[in-house]
């Protein structure tokens, strides 16, 4: 049976194909936009014409063609408008404004000294003039504001579940933002945030299928699955670090014995190692340093971490059958001492050939995840939520203007 759509749904699914075309591949003429798609001339040269109206896309410079023909090709303009992207860490937020492609144009860090909801979003809030000052575009306009934690995030992305690092049950953070700075807000959790920048611009970006393992102070592991990506009946799909390593075993953040990440994470390796040598004052610089010299009780507990987190990997591999795995956090800056014990655990245990594991540790990538939530939406459609100018965000950006 088929159903007929209104003009405005098929305009927009029109806007999302080319939008992600010129997103995956570049620029294109109107010509190359309708035999890629499928589309009518006259539907691409509609759709198009308002995209180049409201400056989300720009003609680009004439080639030549076929028979004298000289098509103009059409792109992106990625500096049409900003994204804040907000990374909330225990003690601390990493803070980002990107184009529309994730790129940095200005980051900073302003310490987190409470969790207190409304505190948060005070913070967040008077921090986004200062972050778009910084960027130094006044012309530009901010599409919207991300905000990243670790944490189960409703399917609205406005309230943050429960997260057991910040003590939160049910807190609406990106409407308390919203309300404070009058843009379009959301909120993800920070493992799935970094998954999706990864599906846009990152090393996922001609994947439908990927897995997006974190491997820091929690360890996560997101799933895009045909090109969406999946966050599960609830919103917490992808607590992989939640997974059982051993029965009745260590305490984890969650109340329950015995996790992987209990063992493994980054903060689980250097409470382990500082187990082993005695020393309290041991960190992830002394412990890079300590693998740098070949020390074995280093080498011997980051090599059991990589072997452990591959082999679950494989049950998730096993399940899922990704295209591609993406590993970012701070563990994959331990470099091949934690990734090819990691890699050799995974192919042994896969029932195919394994796929392909690379390591992402690019600075700020976890605060343009935050960002990403932004530009997902332009790229989606979901959301008309619009952009605002930057000229009158000072006026209305502080907390006080609520």
């Amino acid at each position: 049976m088929k159903l007929k759509g209104d003009q405005t749904t098929a305009r927009a699914m029109n806007r999302r194909l080319i939008l992600n075309l010129l997103r995956r591949e570049g620029p294109r003429s109107r010509a190359d936009i309708a035999t890629v798609i499928g589309l009518s001339p006259a539907a691409v040269t509609f759709v198009v014409s308002d995209l180049l109206e409201e400056g989300i896309v720009a003609e680009g410079k004439a080639v030549p063609g076929p028979a004298g023909r000289r098509p103009i090709p059409v792109e992106i303009n990625y500096e049409h408008a900003l994204a804040v992207g907000f990374k909330l860490m225990v003690d601390s937020v990493e803070c980002v404004a990107t184009d529309l492609a994730t790129n940095p144009v200005a980051a900073m860090r302003v310490g987190l000294e409470g969790h207190d909801p409304d505190y948060v979003a005070d913070l967040l809030a008077a921090t986004v003039p200062e972050l778009v000052k910084l960027a130094g575009r006044p012309k530009a306009k901010l599409a919207g504001i991300g905000i990243s934690m670790p944490g189960v995030i409703n399917h609205e992305q406005t309230a943050c579940v429960r997260s057991h690092r910040f003590k939160w049950d049910n807190v609406p953070l990106a409407s308390l933002v919203a309300a404070r700075v009058h843009v379009p807000v959301w909120l993800e959790d920070d493992t799935n945030a970094y998954a999706i920048a990864q599906q846009l611009f990152g090393l996922g970006r001609q994947h439908r299928n990927m897995a997006v393992l974190a491997v820091g102070v929690g360890i996560s592991c997101a799933l895009v699955i045909d090109g969406k990506l999946y966050r599960g009946a609830n919103g917490a799909a992808g607590k992989f670090g939640h997974t059982l390593f051993e029965e009745g075993g260590r305490l984890c953040e969650c109340g329950k014995r015995g996790c992987l990440m209990a063992y493994h994470s980054e903060l689980s390796m250097l409470r382990r190692w500082r187990e082993t040598t005695g020393r309290d004052d041991l960190g992830l610089p002394e412990l890079r340093e300590a693998l740098t010299s070949n020390d074995p009780t280093a080498t011997a507990l980051v090599a059991h971490s990589g072997r452990s987190i591959g082999t679950a990997l494989a049950n998730l591999v096993n399940i899922t059958d990704p295209e591609v795995i993406v590993a970012g956090g701070e563990a994959v800056s331990l470099g091949d001492h934690f990734l090819t014990p990691l890699r050799e655990a995974l192919t042994a245990r896969t029932f195919r050939p394994a796929p392909p594991l690379l390591p992402d540790w690019e600075d700020n990538s976890w605060a343009r995840g935050a960002a990403a939530l932004v530009t997902q939406k332009i790229f989606d459609f979901e959301s008309s939520g619009g952009v605002t100018d930057i000229a009158t965000l000072g006026a209305r950006g502080s907390p006080s203007a609520a």
